[in-house]
């Protein structure tokens, strides 16, 4: 196996994912750097086909990898009872992982400063002046790639120590069914009409795309994934029983579990090397969403470098990610119901507010106020036990794909 060194661009992105394929994307549409992303070729490495949803604003340059998108969003609580919303400038929006590498791979061909690599990316490192990636290609020779800036975006395989550890663990089925059963315009965020675990909490998600097509996932909230007979199971109660949806085919199949933990996720690993996506903490611990952060990372990361400063923001600010703590600590220990403790929130703040408030970006007074509509003395009692107790390191589990 024969090794060579080439120097290729301004920026190394190492990962194809909705991180790495993000920054590509902002980076070739600014013009801010040369950039070239180094994804796993074809085989096991490569991860399934995906969905990522967001709530989005106007146009975000996003539009042809959109799949589809919803005006209103509705829960329903544990007693049966529906909460529709109306999250308006907002529309929440889903893409197909393979519709964002299609867009982001023909930018990156257009692009006189745009490459795609197929290969396994073995190590990273610093060097002076910048950072080089150690690759193999697909016919076994060792390639070395060398940058000013290298973003990595690989999960960890043993997260950061955590004093709250959760995982939300789900199964989703594409089905048709042969009547028209779902509104195109109502997506279905949280339906608690399942039956509850005895620990963390479940519900249904289901976003309509055609009026006999939709995505109906089973999800939950707790330590650790089920089976596939026990997420089929689920399913199949859930379609027939609570949706009575009737005779349905199910067309494809999606299943994994998202990280929700109250670690810290180093957000820089050397002078020239950058952690981002859920490897750099842009997860969002009380929800899951990731998405809509690294696209907002993404944009500041590709805005700094055509400034000239390079700076790269947390994808989550301290406030945020502090509420977020309390929030899982007080799932995980059962002191708040987390159907009621949902369902409340949509029913009392408007919708608007609580999706900026998901997303970070709400004022302390904003915060302060959504913060009084929630259990108060269960939430003050995990705030003050929380700096006491410890962080420890837990392995993650084998089929952690990443979604949302």
């Amino acid at each position: 196996m024969t090794a060579h060194s080439a120097e290729v661009s301004d920026v190394l992105v190492v990962g194809g994912g909705a991180a790495g394929l993000g920054l590509a994307h902002r980076l070739t549409q600014t013009g801010a750097a040369t950039v070239t992303v180094i994804e796993p070729p074809d085989g096991p490495l490569r991860p399934a086909e995906r969905t990522w949803c967001y709530w989005g604003e106007g146009d975000d340059g996003l539009d042809e990898a959109v799949s589809a998108s919803w005006s209103r969003l509705r829960l329903h609580g544990p007693d049966g009872r529906p909460v529709t919303v109306d999250p308006a400038p907002f529309t929440y929006r889903m893409v197909r992982s393979t519709d964002f590498e299609r867009l982001v791979h023909g930018r990156l061909a257009r692009s006189d400063g745009g490459r795609l690599l197929r290969a396994t990316a073995e190590a990273v490192r610093g060097v002076p002046g910048g950072a080089e990636v150690r690759c193999t290609l697909p016919g076994g020779r060792s390639l070395t790639l060398r940058a000013r800036r290298v973003f990595d975006s690989r999960p960890p395989r043993v997260p950061p120590p955590a004093r709250t550890q959760l995982l939300q663990h789900f199964r989703g089925w594409f089905v048709r069914t042969d009547t028209a059963r779902f509104d195109p315009a109502v997506a279905e965020l949280m339906d608690f009409r399942v039956p509850q675990p005895a620990h963390g909490l479940a519900f249904g998600y289901v976003l309509p795309l055609a009026p006999d097509r939709a995505l109906v996932e089973y999800t939950q909230f707790s330590g650790t994934p089920l089976t596939t007979e026990a997420y089929e199971a689920a399913l199949r109660h859930y379609c027939r029983d609570t949706l009575a949806l009737g005779a349905l085919t199910v067309e494809r199949t999606e299943q994994g579990a998202i990280l929700m933990t109250d670690a810290r996720f180093p957000h820089r690993t050397g002078p020239a090397v950058f952690r981002i996506g859920t490897a750099g903490g842009a997860t969002r611990p009380a929800t899951g969403y990731t998405f809509a952060a690294v696209q907002r990372q993404s944009r500041a990361i590709a805005d700094g470098l055509r400034e000239g400063h390079g700076r790269v923001p947390a994808p989550h600010g301290r406030r945020a990610l502090a509420m977020d703590a309390i929030l899982l600590r007080a799932l995980d220990t059962g002191r708040i119901d987390g159907p009621a403790f949902f369902t409340d929130l949509f029913r009392r703040v408007p919708a608007e507010r609580l999706l900026r408030f998901l997303d970070g970006a709400t004022s302390l007074r904003e915060e302060w106020g959504i913060g009084l509509r929630t259990p108060v003395r269960p939430m003050l009692r995990t705030a003050a036990e929380l700096p006491f107790l410890p962080r420890r390191s837990r392995p993650l589990p084998r089929n952690g794909a990443h979604h949302r």
